[in-house]
């Protein structure tokens, strides 16, 4: 197993690594969208850029990317929210389509609106 803790992303507070590598499989850790311990905005769409942002750094440097996601997990506060988030995903994603998951959740930490985490392949 190898820990993945890239330099832009903050030490975690709690007791985990931003993500896992083992047997080829990349483990991302659920990525929240702060800056400085504080949501960026109160915008949904700048809230998951910015976990999608952070999925894609930690990948990379898990050798990794968004085209080897396997699986995405998205927690919500508001399932009104769901348009933007999906828009925000098909921008970012193109036409890779991983499977994935929307679970409706509050109240998530920070206040937050939305919470991201995956699994991807390691790139061959």
């Amino acid at each position: 197993m190898q820990k993945i803790q890239p330099e832009s992303i903050p030490i975690p507070a709690g007791h985990y690594s931003p993500a896992i590598v083992h047997n080829g499989t990349v483990y991302v850790s659920g990525q929240l969208p702060l800056k400085e311990g504080k949501p960026i905005s109160d915008d949904i769409t700048d809230q998951t850029n910015l976990c999608l942002e952070q999925l894609q750094t930690i990948l990379i440097t898990a050798g990794s990317d968004k085209s080897h996601v396997l699986k995405l997990n998205i927690y919500i506060s508001n399932i009104e929210h769901w348009p933007a988030v999906n828009a925000c995903c098909r921008e970012f994603f193109g036409d890779h389509r991983p499977a994935r998951a929307i679970i409706p959740v509050l109240p998530l930490n920070h206040n937050c609106l939305i919470e991201l985490d995956c699994t991807a392949a390691i790139n061959p």
